[in-house]
């Protein structure tokens, strides 16, 4: 509270305190209430000056007195009033009783009138106005009009709240107002909500566009169960049109003061983002913590290109201590590579050098939970095919890599290399016949694959990953494998009209077969740099390799068969897709990974079954499901429903199941199964409730929650959002943001919008239109 207090206080003591317009940190809200843009400038300066009223005295050449609906034109200005006098020599007109202009769309009010219409200068006595940009209105004591695009204000106030008793407003001695630059400026400003003063200053700067301007952003206030009390005041710089950097001092009570940059840019040929954040003399940890996100992309000639992708945390804890932080809490493989790339007209290089920072997890007993993936530094892959050559088509996959894990240099007692070289070439060569109702495409492929193995730490030569027999001997460090592939993969297609709950469709019946064959070779003594068993799914299914990577080629001679059914409007909305498949093993594969978790000992693989589709406009389901024939269960097992039934109205479902894989935040479970609810709803007419609790039915635990209410009015919202996220296996962050937003001002408090937008799909802004597009 102190804290906040004393916040408060500098805030209103500031020299300047700016309303910052940037892309991503500030979204200015126009309200609906605006229906048409502003129309372009026109240059006026030879445009005629037309008046017309009931009586008319004077001299034509010189000056005209005008009477009774007076209505004086000049291009984009047009004055309306009672009396009114023309000057003809200085082109300036004087208004008087109900003045009423509209000046390039803004529409103005007033007692008295004096314009110059070649300049733009004049004044408004008793004004009242309204800006077509934003939907900004109030009024003064007087409006002194400078040029065509600036004014002054004195005495008066703005709001974008429609009626004459706005919710909030700014009232200020003087506001310079500049339309060309979108920006105005409130001199001694208070800005206040519900007739309560909530913010002040000797110069207080808001946008009147949605361009952006530099200046100070609406401070970010929240709490969490790591950090405590939590206020974030970010300046921002829209250093150009292309440029901007946003610095935030954030201050967190039980841990001290975090400054945190974030620079944006982008040209021709390149963009990037470079983010860092910074906490010296941590409270808690009585250490410096600190944290670096850097991406870049260039085209630096035609063909050319090249990149980078740059993560770094201090210590282990950084996520969990920070949950809002740029390394994110999920994120703890921290990537940093950099690549350079050439396309050429059927072929194309890359070159990449990849190092991971690993934010090493522990479960209760203390045990490390996590494994260092290898580094690659480098590796360099070339690709090359081309389609149709006389029917054939043809590729060419080459790939060379260093690999090296620094994790086993400090394991005495492992006997996993330290790295190797690896370094294949995928020779393929195909002839699809793809006819309207059937295709059918053979195709043979090659792949020769050398490693040489850095010994372990011991110095001792390659081992087997599995228990081998006292006759069998190591391959040593060098050794290579070549592996012939055939597949024959043939489909047919049927449609016919059909009727779906009474509607128009097109069914497909699409039967598919697809032959693998692939002889035996044993790898259990090849190293695992990045293999692993491939999902399994009606994607996998149709490809000629069970593991991801390239350190296992699977033996097969098996068939796939699958047939899928889908009915289909005209407009191409697939309402709904049914499917069901099988692999088939003529022989029982013999390549495996290490252990029993990829032992295959049936002749036939889990049977897979779909189903899904947008059902109605409201309604969308989509299952999965793997069954296992030979043990009697499911084995895995995804389904979500989605009902949205109109605008900001979602409700999703889902449910997943998995045998296979352990949830990595629950150690001690055998299996994953938990349902996911999420939500956002009407409460009222002005009340909406949004929601999210993900629930583990084995671990009986909630994981991942989020429970919020917000409340629109006419021209502002309020939120509340409070939030819990598992960061690791042990511990989880509790979070509260609240927010207010102003229509055309800003936001204050801290953004839920982010978190209420990943956490529940569908979940549409309460102060946007109503839209609704159905998937």
């Amino acid at each position: 509270m102190t804290v906040m207090v004393a916040s408060v206080i500098a805030a209103i003591s500031m020299p300047m305190w700016v309303w910052a317009q940037s892309v991503d940190p500030v979204t200015p809200v126009v309200p609906t209430t605006q229906n048409n843009v502003k129309p372009p400038r026109v240059n006026d300066s030879d445009a005629p000056t037309t008046v017309e009223a009931e009586q008319m005295t004077g001299r034509p050449d010189r000056v005209i007195n005008l009477d009774n609906d007076v209505d004086m034109t000049r291009g984009q200005t047009e004055i309306k009033s009672n009396k009114a006098t023309y000057r003809i020599v200085e082109n300036e007109a004087e208004a008087h009783g109900c003045v009423r202009m509209n000046r390039y769309g803004d529409k103005y009010t007033g007692d008295d009138l004096k314009l110059n219409m070649d300049s733009g200068q004049g004044f408004l006595t008793n004004p009242t106005y309204w800006f077509k940009a934003n939907d900004g209105h109030g009024n003064a004591e007087r409006i002194d009009f400078i040029d065509e695009d600036k004014s002054k204000i004195i005495t008066g106030t703005y709001t974008t709240c429609p009626g004459t008793k706005p919710d909030w407003y700014i009232k200020s001695s003087t506001l310079d107002v500049d339309s060309g630059l979108g920006e105005g400026v409130a001199h001694n400003g208070i800005l206040y909500f519900k007739s309560v003063p909530i913010l002040g200053s000797p110069v207080l700067s808001f946008p009147l566009s949605n361009e952006r301007q530099s200046g100070v952003l609406p401070p970010i206030i929240g709490s969490t169960n790591n950090g405590g009390f939590e206020f974030n005041l970010p300046y921002y710089f829209n250093i150009a049109p292309n440029r901007d950097l946003t610095l935030y001092p954030n201050i967190i009570t039980q841990r001290g003061l975090q400054m945190g940059a974030d620079a944006r840019y982008m040209g021709d040929g390149y963009s990037g983002q470079t983010k860092v954040e910074f906490l010296p003399d941590d409270k808690l940890t009585k250490s410096n913590r600190y944290a670096v996100q850097s991406i870049h992309a260039q085209t630096l000639a035609p063909g050319w290109s090249m990149g980078w992708n740059v993560n770094f945390a201090s210590d282990n804890s950084y996520p969990d201590d920070f949950s809002r932080s740029i390394t994110q809490s999920s994120a703890r493989v921290l990537n940093r590579e950099f690549d350079l790339n050439y396309s050429g007209s059927f072929w194309s290089v890359a070159a990449l050098a990849s190092r991971y920072q690993l934010l090493q997890d522990f479960d209760a007993n203390g045990n490390a939970t996590l494994s260092r993936p290898y580094d690659r530094l480098p590796q360099v892959t070339v690709n090359a095919g081309k389609q149709d050559i006389y029917g054939f088509d043809w590729s060419v996959n080459a790939q060379y890599t260093r690999f090296r894990n620094s994790q086993y240099d400090s394991s005495t007692n492992t006997l996993l290399p330290l790295g190797g070289d690896r370094i294949y070439i995928n020779p393929q060569l195909s002839y699809p016949i793809i006819r309207p109702g059937y295709f059918i495409t053979p195709k043979i492929q090659l792949d020769a694959t050398a490693y040489n193995i850095s010994p372990n730490k011991a110095g001792i030569p390659n081992q087997p990953t599995l228990p081998t027999s006292a006759d069998q001997t190591s391959l040593g460090n060098s050794y290579n494998r070549v592996l012939p592939t055939f597949s024959f993969d043939t489909g047919l297609i049927f449609e016919r009209d059909a009727k779906f709950f009474g509607n128009q469709m097109t069914q497909t019946l699409e039967p598919r077969l697809f032959y693998v064959r692939t002889p035996y070779r044993d790898q259990s003594q090849f190293p695992l740099f990045d293999s692993g068993v491939a999902d399994f799914n009606f994607a996998q299914i149709f490809t000629e390799n069970r593991y991801s990577g390239h350190d296992r080629i699977g033996d097969a001679n098996q068939l796939t068969a699958a047939v899928t059914s889908r009915f289909i409007e005209e407009s191409g909305v697939e309402r709904l897709r049914l499917g069901i498949g099988q692999r088939f093993y003529f022989t029982e594969p013999r390549v495996t990974l290490g252990g029993t978790t990829d032992t295959i000992t049936s002749s036939r693989s889990d049977l897979l079954l779909m189903a899904g589709g947008q059902i109605t406009q409201a309604l969308g389901v989509d299952n999965t499901i793997q069954y296992s024939q030979s043990n009697n269960q499911w084995v895995r097992a995804n389904s979500s429903i989605k009902w949205q039934p109109g605008p900001k109205k979602v409700i999703n479902f889902s449910y997943q199941l998995d045998h296979n894989n352990v949830d990595p935040l629950l150690l001690d479970s055998k299996y994953l199964k938990q349902f996911d609810v999420s939500a956002q709803w009407p409460i009222s007419r002005r009340w909406y409730g949004v929601g999210r609790v993900s629930y583990s039915l084995q671990e009986k635990t909630v994981g991942q929650s989020l429970l919020g209410l917000e409340y629109k009015a006419d021209c502002w919202v309020f939120r509340v959002v409070g939030q819990r996220t598992p960061t690791s296996s042990t511990r989880s962050t509790t979070g509260i943001f609240v927010q207010l937003e102003l229509n055309g001002l800003s936001s204050i408090g801290s953004n839920p919008i982010q978190a209420l937008r990943s956490g529940v799909p569908g979940y549409q802004n309460v102060n946007q239109p109503d839209s609704f597009i159905s998937r």
